[in-house]
């Protein structure tokens, strides 16, 4: 049996929507394909990723604290080195706890997000 449910996207809460998108659109190496006041995205192979505005949006705080993450992004990379400037220049900050900084890196976009770049995940 073929399942008729695929994930189509991701959609991560912020205070600004284009400011989010244009960061992962930047990080990626892709554009924003729709920007609002309220809504913004980045099209992928096969997947969008969204932001959307979110009232009295509060960052999260990882890896402990309130408001605790929920979600996670991890990115494939070859180099950690390498993707890490990538994501520095982008506009990403490096968290100042790293589980295990010689397989992946957590790295917090502008609006709190945490995100991993990763050397463990296959092609």
């Amino acid at each position: 049996m073929t399942a008729a449910i695929r994930l189509a996207s991701v959609s991560l809460d912020c205070s600004d929507p284009s400011a989010l998108a244009a960061f992962y659109a930047r990080l990626l190496g892709t554009e924003v394909a729709y920007d609002s006041e309220a809504f913004a995205a980045i099209r992928l192979d096969g997947l969008w990723l969204s932001t959307q505005r979110i009232e009295h949006y509060r960052p999260p705080a990882w890896p402990d604290g309130q408001p605790a993450p929920q979600l996670h992004l991890d990115m494939a990379v070859a180099d950690l080195e390498a993707a890490e400037a990538m994501a520095l220049a982008a506009g990403a900050t490096k968290a100042a706890v790293q589980p295990n900084p010689t397989q992946w890196r957590v790295m917090i976009d502008p609006a709190g997000h945490p995100f991993c770049l990763s050397t463990l995940i296959p092609d």
